[in-house]
This record gives C-alpha cells, sequence and structure tokens, in this order.
C-alpha cells in the first residue's frame, strides 16, 4: 500500500513514529510535514510566519494546503493519514478526493479539540473538515461519540502507544554512568490543575524527586518549587533513562484534554520502570491493580503507596516486570496500533 503521512513533523514519537510503522509493515510511506513551512531564516520573517502557524492564517497555510493536494495528486497513495489535521482545510481533502477517488483519508488528533480551555481558532479547520473524512480515529473513548456528534461520517478508537526502540529498559550501569537516580520522577508538562498540588505534598514530605518538563517555569515564583529548578524537559535516550533510573514514575492526567489514560502509562511500564498513576477506570482495565501497576485516588493514597513500594524492593521489581510484560502481550506498541489502522481501513472497502 501506498501511504502519505501529513502533521506538523517536530515530533518522532508521533506522525514520525506513524510512517516509521507502516514502513516496518511493509508499506510505501511518504511524509508532508508542514513544519518547514514556518522556520525561515530572516527572523523577521520567521517571527511572521510563526504568527500563521500559532493562529493558523495566512499566506503560508495557504501554501502548504496547496502544496500538500500537489504531492498527493503526484503521488497517488492508496492512504492519507493527517495526524492532528489544525492546519488542513475541508477544500484541501475535497480536491485530493476529487482527484484521487480511491484514496481514503483518515485523520487522528491526539488532543481533545472538544475540551473548554483550548483557543478557539486552534481546532476549526480541522473541525470544519470532520465530514471530509473517511474515517477519523480518537485518541479517547469519550471523543468518539463527540466526532460522531461534529459531523463525522466513521470514527473508531486508537490508543496512544509505546516505541520499542525509544521506551526500553536499561542497565543499571547505564544509568550510574549518566547519573540518573532518583526514588520518584515525574515528567510531564506544567498544567494548571491538582498536579501543583500532589507535587508540593511529595516536597513536604522530602521523597528525593526529580521533575522534567516544559511550561514549570509559569509557576517558578513558589518557595518551595525553588529546589527542583531547573526544571528542562527530557527526550529521546535522556527520557528513556530518566525513567529508567527512577524506582517509581508518577503518571499525571491532563484535565485541560479531559484524559483518563496518556501515553506515558504505556511508555513507563516499557522501560521496565515501576508505574504510579492517577486512577481511573480505563486504567484500572489496562493494568491490574497492585500487580502490573499501582493508582492512586488522593494526595494521601499516593503518599502512602510510594512510602510502601520505596521500601520493598522485590514488590515493586515483581510489578514492574509485569507492568513491561503487559504491554508486550496487550500490543501497546506503535506498529501494533498501526496494525490496527489499516484493519480499519480494510473494512471500509468490504
Amino acid at each position: 500500500m501506498k501511504i502519505l503521512v501529513v502533521g506538523d513533523g517536530h515530533s518522532e514519537i508521533h506522525e514520525v513514529a506513524v510512517a516509521e510503522a507502516f514502513r516496518k509493515l511493509g508499506h510505501q510511506v511518504e511524509v508532508f510535514f508542514w513544519r518547514s513551512y514556518f522556520c525561515a531564516r530572516n527572523v523577521i520573517v520567521r517571527q511572521w510566519q510563526r504568527g500563521q502557524n500559532k493562529f493558523i492564517r495566512g499566506p503560508q497555510i495557504y501554501r502548504l494546503n496547496r502544496d500538500l493536494a500537489a504531492k498527493a495528486y503526484h503521488l497517488k497513495p492508496d492512504m492519507i493519514f493527517i495526524y492532528r489535521g489544525t492546519h488542513i482545510t475541508a477544500s484541501t481533502i475535497s480536491k485530493i478526493k476529487h482527484n484521487i477517488p480511491r484514496c481514503q483519508i483518515v485523520g487522528y488528533n491526539n488532543d481533545d479539540p472538544f475540551a473548554p480551555g483550548h483557543p478557539p481558532w486552534l481546532w476549526q479547520k480541522f473541525m470544519s473538515s470532520l465530514s471530509m473524512y473517511d474515517l477519523i480515529f480518537a485518541y479517547r473513548r469519550h471523543n468518539v461519540e463527540d466526532f460522531r456528534r461534529a459531523g463525522a461520517k466513521r470514527v473508531a478508537l486508537l490508543m496512544p502507544w509505546f516505541i520499542p526502540e525509544k521506551n526500553h529498559p536499561v542497565s543499571i550501569n547505564e544509568i550510574q554512568e549518566n547519573r540518573f537516580l532518583y526514588d520518584v520522577v515525574f515528567i510531564g508538562h506544567y498544567e494548571n490543575d491538582h498536579r501543583l498540588t500532589y507535587i508540593k505534598i511529595l516536597s513536604d514530605n522530602e521523597f528525593d524527586l526529580k521533575l522534567f518538563g516544559p511550561d514549570w517555569d509559569r509557576v517558578s515564583r513558589h518557595p518551595w518549587l525553588t529546589k527542583f529548578l531547573p526544571i528542562n524537559p527530557v527526550r529521546g535516550d535522556d527520557y528513556n533513562l530518566a525513567l529508567c533510573s527512577a524506582r517509581i514514575a508518577l503518571c499525571f492526567f491532563s484535565k485541560l484534554n479531559r484524559d483518563t489514560y496518556t501515553r506515558r502509562c504505556f511508555e513507563i511500564p516499557a522501560t521496565g520502570t515501576f508505574m504510579l498513576s492517577e486512577y481511573s477506570n480505563d486504567m484500572a482495565n489496562l493494568f491490574t491493580e497492585g500487580k502490573e501497576a499501582d493508582f492512586f485516588r488522593s494526595p494521601e493514597e499516593m503518599i502512602m503507596k510510594i512510602d510502601k513500594y520505596i521500601n520493598d524492593d522485590a514488590l515493586r521489581t515483581s510489578i514492574a516486570e509485569a507492568g513491561l510484560r503487559r504491554v508486550h502481550q496487550d500490543g501497546h506498541d506503535v506498529v501494533s496500533r498501526m496494525q490496527l489502522v489499516l484493519k480499519h481501513m480494510s473494512s471500509l472497502n468490504v
């Protein structure tokens, strides 16, 4: 099958990983990544382009849509997979479908476009295009019905994934050489929700906690947070090592996106690290509580379980190993997810 993967292209764990997974499944894959449309060398022009990228308006948006239609016509793919199609217009999809009638167009969005709090312009083009897609994949269960009500013709669930080459156990020697060793780690962005309260309680209890992620400078004014500074993102091998080097890796859910699971729910167990996650019914269905991962429902329960597992190496290791087996056995890796995409696509042709 000939597949064109479309998206911003800035992240190796999103649309880049999708393209590579399709290649591993034996398909001919081309990509169209629009990030390059907003990276002019001239500083003034680049700032102007970044404004267009943020507000999704302007000549660069027109150009990338024109170029996507041209590339699709030249390639004539069997399927176009559009990852988070904020920049793709309904007229572009309509033109592609007119020029290549047999081409199936698929949309996938890792954010929740129906949740309050997103800027109003962010989803305008994506939402107005929903009825044009042959199939929309929802990241969250509750978005399946949301997309149907918004006009999508067909909707299916596609949960996030881990990437085996990037999320895997490492030896203690590698950890020591890279100087990663913590009792508890949280890797994730700052969000104006409950997570700051939980982290303050951890700090007050003087656990050996390490924070990584973007946007924490927004709350760096809090005196108790200064001992964690600087709080920087970690990616690639450093991200994997940071998870592997902790006895316990915490997982919080984005309230902005109304999450009941997240990508790290699969990445953490895939590293062989013990996961202590915020509770949800979805998480309880994915992992057996106290056997493949563990959950907390309150700050008090989180503190109690951290104290329990830090002091019981055998139990913690046993649960972490069971979690590692679970994510592989249940096919939560990116290649298995793309196999599911192809299965859904084949059903459209029946």
